[in-house]
Order: C-alpha cells, then sequence, then structure tokens
C-alpha cells in the first residue's frame, strides 16, 4: 500500500500522524519491521531527517521500538496513555484506595526521617487547614490535602512525593463535592481535627507504627464516605 506524499508544512507532524495511522490500520502489525529511513522517506515525500523525528516521536508514544543493529519494530498499535489521563478518568474510590496504599507507608517513613523542619511544616499545614474550614469546601480540601503532602515529603522519597503529586488533581476533583454534599463543614466547623492532629503528633514523635495507623484510620473513613456516596453503577 502506498503511503503517498505528503504537504510540505509541517512536515514531522505530518509525517508523525500519517505513521501511526498506518500502524492502527495494521498495515504494520505488531512486531513487524519498518521500513528503512531511505524507504520511507521517499514513500512519504519528506527528508530522512524527518522520518527520524517522527520515529522518534511514536517510539516515546510506545508505539515503536529501536533495536540496535536490527531496526525499528512496532511495538503497540494504539499510544501508552498518559498517567495523569488516567487518573482523571478513574473513580475516586479508587483513586482513593491506593492513594491509602501509598500515604500509610509515606507516614511510616516520615516517623523514622522526619526533621524538624518537616514536623514544623506539619503543624504548620495543621494550623493551616483549621483556618481554610472557615473560607469554603475548596479552600478546606487543598489545605487537607497540603497536610498531608507535608507528611508525604517527610518521608524524604522524591518518588513517594511525585506519586502524590499525581493523585492531587483527581483526589481534589472528589473530595470537593463530596465536602459539600455530605454538609461535613456544617456537622464539624473544621472535620477530622482530631485524627489530623494524630497524625502530626505520631511522626512528630518518631512513632512509625502510631503515624501509619493514625494515616489508615483518618483514610478509612474518607474512604467509607467516599464509598457510601457514590451513585449505583447502572445496570
Amino acid at each position: 500500500m502506498p503511503l503517498g506524499s505528503l504537504r510540505p508544512s509541517p512536515l514531522v507532524e505530518q509525517a508523525t500522524a500519517h505513521l501511526r495511522e498506518q500502524i492502527a490500520d495494521g498495515h504494520w502489525p505488531v512486531g513487524t519491521r519498518l521500513p528503512g529511513e531511505t524507504a520511507l522517506a521517499a514513500s512519504l515525500g519528506v527528508g530522512r531527517s524527518t522520518v527520524r523525528e517522527a520515529v522518534r516521536a511514536l517510539a516515546g508514544a510506545g508505539l515503536l521500538r529501536t533495536r540496535q543493529g536490527a531496526g525499528v519494530f512496532v511495538i503497540a498499535t494504539q499510544p501508552v496513555e498518559d498517567w495523569s489521563a488516567k487518573l482523571s478518568r478513574a473513580a475516586v474510590t479508587d483513586v482513593h484506595e491506593v492513594r491509602a496504599m501509598l500515604e500509610v507507608q509515606a507516614a511510616r517513613l516520615a516517623a523514622e526521617r522526619r526533621t524538624d523542619a518537616d514536623v514544623a511544616a506539619m503543624r504548620a499545614a495543621l494550623a493551616a487547614r483549621q483556618a481554610a474550614a472557615a473560607v469554603d469546601s475548596g479552600a478546606f480540601v487543598d489545605a487537607d490535602i497540603a497536610l498531608h503532602a507535608t507528611i508525604v515529603a517527610a518521608a524524604h522519597n522524591p518518588v513517594l512525593a511525585d506519586l502524590f503529586t499525581e493523585f492531587t488533581p483527581a483526589l481534589r476533583e472528589g473530595l470537593i463535592p463530596l465536602v459539600e454534599r455530605l454538609g461535613l463543614r456544617d456537622l464539624d466547623h473544621s472535620p477530622g481535627d482530631a485524627s489530623q492532629a494524630a497524625m502530626v503528633t505520631a511522626v512528630a514523635a518518631a512513632d512509625p507504627d502510631g503515624a501509619g495507623r493514625a494515616v489508615r484510620e483518618e483514610l478509612d473513613r474518607t474512604s467509607a464516605m467516599l464509598r457510601a456516596s457514590a451513585p449505583l453503577p447502572h445496570r
């Protein structure tokens, strides 16, 4: 099947889109070796450097892989979806379950590794959370997440911190409606103060078991509320 020549600009984007379409349509099935740069360039009506950039873009999208000395092979027909995009579509209950597993371990590590500066940051974030409860649900949830972020940061593991950051937008999107729908700030001006304070106290006291338990109990309560308020699945 001839690929056909492309319009002159923008060549790299057009070449990338054309090759992606050919891969998605099964012109080159998974496991197939792509024609060489010269052949692809001739088929597309572009230079070899343009083909090289298009192949690099498709490799970054998870469709192609270069094997040294063997060539370029198709390894998937659809791009690898961005992690943030997956999280944005996931049910908040599922996101929260994974968040809980991450934070329990982070709290245990924080209790073992926290510095005086970390403890000061946690206590300041706790006070900010209490103050934000008087503002609105958005400010309260943001302050709550910021408090948990200080505990994760005190674990001094950049991978844990990055993972928590990835979860933040999906958590915020699910937690603000929960606070408003259940009227949590009406029932308790600053809900969860005692359990949040217990987390900070356990980390500051270098008590890994207590810190992990406090975080687990706090997040389990939130998970239960999320599940109870989630709409029933369609039958």
